[in-house]
C-alpha cells in the first residue's frame, strides 16, 4: 500500500479538551476517503491540522512519507496539499477565467502579473479553459463569481484548488448549502478526477459518503473509532449506534 497522506499519534489540546486524540489516519494514494463522525467529533480539528491552520500538541503528518508536521501552509499548498473549506473562500469580484487563471499563474510563478499573461500564454489559457470545463463551468466563465449559483461557486472553488496541481485534496463538506439535485453532481466530477489526486472528503450526507467513498474513517470524541469499506461500514453495530443513531430502533 503507498500512502498519500498519514498522520502518526496526532494530538490536539485545548488545555483541557481533548479535540483530536492519538490519530493515526492512512489514506492510500489515489483513495476516495471519507472521514465521518458526529457534530464535535473533531473532523474539522484534523483537517486544520493537515493543513497547517493548526499546530498539534504532539504528533507527526506526512505527505508522501515527507514530514510536513511543522511546514507553514502556503508551503504545504506547493507540497501538494490544498483543501476547500465548508464557506467559500472566493474573490466574488473576478470572474471563475480569472479565479483559475490567478491560480494556475501563481503555482506557476508569476502571479503577480497574471492578468497580463491571460491571453498571451495559449499554453495557460489552454490549462484555464481545460480546469473549467472539466467542472461544468465554461458556459459561466466570464461571469462574475458573485453572480452565480451557488453550487457553481461551490465547484468553483473546488476548481481553484485543483489548478494547484495537488496529491491530496481535502475537502470540507463539498456539497453543504447546495440544493439536492446538485449535490450528487458535485461529488461525481470529484470522483472523476484523475487516480493520481488522492481525495479526503468530510460529509455529513451519509448518502453522498457511501455513492463516493472507497474507503472511511470514523471519529468520534477526537479519535478514530473504526475504519473500512463503505459496506463494512454500514453494517458496523458500533456505527449505528454511535453515529447513525439506529441502537435505538433496533
Amino acid at each position: 500500500m503507498v500512502l498519500a497522506l498519514q498522520t502518526l499519534d496526532l494530538d490536539k489540546r485545548f488545555g483541557g479538551i481533548i479535540a483530536a486524540n492519538a490519530v493515526s489516519l492512512r489514506v492510500e494514494k489515489g483513495a476516495r476517503h471519507a472521514l465521518i463522525g458526529p457534530n464535535g467529533a473533531g473532523k474539522t480539528t484534523l483537517v486544520n491540522l493537515l493543513t497547517g491552520l493548526l499546530q498539534p500538541t504532539s504528533g507527526r503528518i506526512l505527505l508522501g512519507g515527507q514530514d510536513i508536521t511543522h511546514v507553514k501552509p502556503h508551503k504545504r499548498v506547493k507540497l501538494g496539499l490544498t483543501r476547500t473549506f465548508q464557506i467559500n473562500q472566493l474573490f466574488l469580484d473576478l470572474t471563475p477565467l480569472e479565479t483559475v487563471a490567478l491560480a494556475v499563474s501563481e503555482r506557476l510563478g508569476f502571479g503577480g502579473n497574471w492578468w497580463r499573461l491571460v491571453g498571451s500564454r495559449a499554453p495557460l489559457v489552454n490549462e484555464v479553459v481545460g480546469v473549467l470545463e472539466r467542472f461544468g463551468l465554461a458556459d459561466v466563465m466570464h461571469l462574475r463569481t458573485a453572480t452565480l449559483p451557488y453550487g457553481k461557486q461551490r465547484l468553483l472553488e473546488i476548481a481553484l484548488a485543483i489548478a494547484s496541481r495537488p496529491s491530496v485534496l481535502l475537502l470540507d463538506e463539498p456539497a453543504a448549502g447546495v440544493p439536492e439535485d446538485e449535490r450528487h453532481a458535485i461529488l461525481a466530477i470529484v470522483g472523476a478526477l484523475p487516480n493520481d489526486v488522492t481525495v479526503l472528503l468530510i460529509e455529513h450526507d451519509m448518502d453522498l459518503v457511501f455513492k463516493f467513498a472507497t474507503s472511511i474513517s470514523v471519529l468520534v470524541n477526537g479519535a478514530l473509532f473504526v475504519e473500512g469499506r463503505p459496506e463494512e461500514i454500514a453494517r458496523d453495530p458500533r456505527v449505528r449506534e454511535v453515529y447513525l443513531g439506529e441502537m435505538a430502533h433496533a
